[in-house]
């Protein structure tokens, strides 16, 4: 059968069917090309950055030359450029430094040193470890007895590891993304013969004193009136030969800035329940249904859902939809562009509140109309990638609604999301998790070390202090030892590794 022969038997269903494949295929292709070739960010460039040149690009155009008169003018003269000082580097005092000095050129019996000039390079030692040697003299009374100094109490019993050591390891790994395989192989060029599995169980071992503190931590997140969640895979435990399970992270955000990221062997909506305990307050998610049921059965929990999930349904019509694509995404950046200016610290929540009722309001008004009214009054298919970003915030309007009426809920979970990027860098680098109770661990840091960059708290000072102060410390009181409340307590006098101490001396 030729081709004009099959169209002319094709009914109104069949050619709608072709239309509705033809749109798949196009969006398909259009994520595929994305995904290969296009920019993960979804920041989008104004009308008014139009004009602005791509690199590389260059617009010729005629331009007649034109006569400019240019009024006199007396030029000012340039001041003479000082020395360069010493923070022209850019480091701070914690920054050590070793002085160099160079030999005078001609000083002799005619000739003196008046002055000096100073040069500033910045070096690096690569890797620098150290043995510390504790030497402790060994005292003979009168009596005969013997006496010696203990040997200072190591964080892991029968470890040669150094707490420096500890909180260096685990903030390569979890910070930086170095795995604990490529530390060993910095440290066998370094002169320095462990086995890897030392390594591994220095880190569980640390893990295992920091987990009250990350319950502790866990607790404070949930005791919070609004909370964000999300989960994000991880390849943790061994399923079968050259198989690894799918586990996940669930992070936690609290309306304090910490985050939590408990660990679960499934996406099963069981594990919410789990981790939020008695939570009671506004929960921020993403569109996944199992919030939504969860929401439903717990009796004081409102769910919030995020703006920019929504955002990205559109997107992903824009290739089908462009006009009205472009109408739906302008509505939605004026309201980020109202919510942006709400932000501002100095604004109290009642004020806050008023605001977004008198500004963004009228504007979520606006869109869910305009969706509304565009699938009335336009044949759309429901596989058209615009009806289902339009049916998807249509069915979660209410809860799109919510920052509306809660000041302190934010628009979107971005603030979430940015701290799960450390959890998508380390899967590109240490790639899994050998078993169930190594994610577990990961967690535990992931946890403290991100808690502590909100914080502003150094992960380094962090680890090494609280390493040191879990064997004395209060098991009452282990809330204490959580980045934000450490930070109130003993941030000003944290305790030092020996190393940090600045009391060794150098052995050849």
């Amino acid at each position: 059968m030729t081709f004009d022969e099959r169209a002319a038997t094709m009914t109104r269903e069949d050619v709608a069917g072709l239309l509705a494949s033809h749109d798949r295929l196009t969006q398909q292709l259009a994520w595929l090309k994305q995904q290969l070739f296009g920019s993960k960010s979804e920041r989008r460039l104004l009308d008014s950055d139009a004009r602005q040149l791509a690199l590389g690009e260059w617009v010729q155009e005629d331009v007649k030359a034109t006569e400019v008169t240019v009024g006199e003018h007396q030029r000012r003269t340039r001041p003479a450029r000082p020395e360069k000082a010493d923070d022209e580097l850019r480091f701070d005092e914690s920054v050590p430094v070793e002085e160099i000095l160079l030999p005078a050129p001609g000083v002799n019996g005619d000739a003196e040193i008046v002055g000096e000039k100073v040069t500033l390079r910045l070096a690096q030692r690569p890797s620098s470890f150290v043995v510390l040697k504790f030497i402790r003299p060994v005292v003979k009374k009168k009596d005969g007895s013997l006496v010696c100094a203990p040997a200072p109490t190591g964080v892991l019993g029968k470890s040669i590891a150094d707490v420096s050591l500890l909180a260096s390891m685990a903030i390569d790994k979890f910070a930086y993304h170095l795995p604990l395989y490529r530390q060993h192989q910095r440290m066998q060029a370094a002169g320095i013969r462990l086995a890897r599995s030392t390594l591994t169980n220095c880190v569980h071992r640390t893990a295992d004193l920091l987990q009250p503190i990350y319950e502790a931590q866990l607790f404070s997140v949930v005791s919070g009136s609004v909370v964000a969640m999300d989960e994000t895979p991880i390849k943790a435990g061994r399923k079968r030969r050259g198989k690894m399970n799918t586990g996940y992270f669930w992070p936690i955000y609290g309306d304090r800035d910490e985050v939590v990221f408990p660990f679960s062997d499934s996406r099963s909506g069981a594990f919410i329940k789990k981790s939020l305990g008695e939570f009671c307050g506004v929960l921020l998610t993403d569109g996944y249904p199992a919030y939504e049921k969860y929401a439903a059965q717990i009796n004081g929990v409102v769910h919030a859902q995020c703006w920019s999930h929504t955002r990205r349904h559109f997107l992903k019509a824009e290739d089908i939809e462009p006009e009205l694509t472009a109408k739906a995404l302008e509505q939605i950046r004026r309201l980020y562009e109202e919510e942006g200016k709400i932000r501002a610290p100095q604004l109290d929540a009642k004020k806050r509140l008023e605001l977004r009722g008198k500004y963004c309001k009228s504007i979520v008004d606006g869109f869910f109309e305009w969706v509304k009214t565009t699938l009335e009054q336009n044949a759309l298919l429901p596989s058209n990638p615009f009806t289902a970003a339009a049916d998807y915030a249509l069915a979660r309007e209410e809860a799109l609604r919510v920052f509306l009426e809660y000041p302190d809920v934010p628009i979107d979970t971005n603030h979430l999301e940015r701290e799960i990027r450390p959890i998508a860098l380390g899967r590109k680098n240490w790639m899994f998790c050998w078993t169930e109770v190594g994610a577990e661990c990961v967690g535990i840091f992931q946890s403290l070390i991100a808690t502590c960059r909100l914080q502003q708290v150094d992960p380094y000072t962090y680890l090494v202090d609280v390493l040191q102060r879990v064997e004395d410390h209060p098991a009452s009181d282990v809330a204490a030892l959580t980045p934000r409340l450490w930070k109130e307590r003993f941030a000003d006098v944290p305790r030092r590794s020996h190393i940090d101490r600045g009391v060794t001396n150098a052995v050849p």
